[in-house]
């Protein structure tokens, strides 16, 4: 399975009165992320895949860790979970160096703008996303064991407190 990175910079706008990141910039973040992950098919044979627009349905995230403003960008990783026959899920980690600040998953549902309904994932589309389709996700559902997500979140309970 593949991943797709990238590069987010950061912008002195994206802190809050408390020095971080506000939690809604995130948005932004993986929506360029997205953006620019579902758009790599078309540009360069001239696809016309996803290009006829799209929609989100649905945005979950849990924020692990604050992240402050500094001059490195943060690395988002983004693969898909879930592939319908109308609808896909992308799963996100927003990191750094081990640190990871953000995951998240969007469901994302391609759209005829001209006829302003959902529409079916083409063969292409599907073909393209199966490269980065992660088969723990996509089989159970999560790619850890619960023992292991429960450390984990105890130690970004720790991190969050500190």
């Amino acid at each position: 399975m593949a991943r797709h990175y990238y590069s987010c910079p950061l912008r002195w706008s994206d802190m809050d009165a408390f020095g971080h990141v506000n939690n809604a910039v995130f948005i932004s973040y993986l929506e360029e992320a997205r953006i620019d992950f579902m758009f790599r098919l078309a540009p360069g044979d001239g696809s016309p895949s996803f290009s006829g627009g799209s929609v989100v349905a649905r945005h979950e995230i849990d924020y692990k860790r604050p992240l402050v403003h500094r001059h490195e960008p943060v690395t988002i990783e983004s693969w898909v979970t879930k592939i319908n026959a109308a609808s896909l899920t992308i799963a996100y980690e927003i990191k750094d160096e081990g640190q990871v600040y953000v995951r998240a998953s969007t469901v994302v549902v391609p759209y005829d703008l001209a006829a302003g309904r959902p529409r079916r994932i083409t063969e292409e589309e599907r073909m393209y996303l199966l490269k980065y389709l992660d088969d723990d996700d996509a089989t159970t559902g999560a790619s850890k064991s619960a023992d292991a997500e429960d450390a984990e979140n105890a130690e970004d309970k720790d991190a969050l407190a500190a």
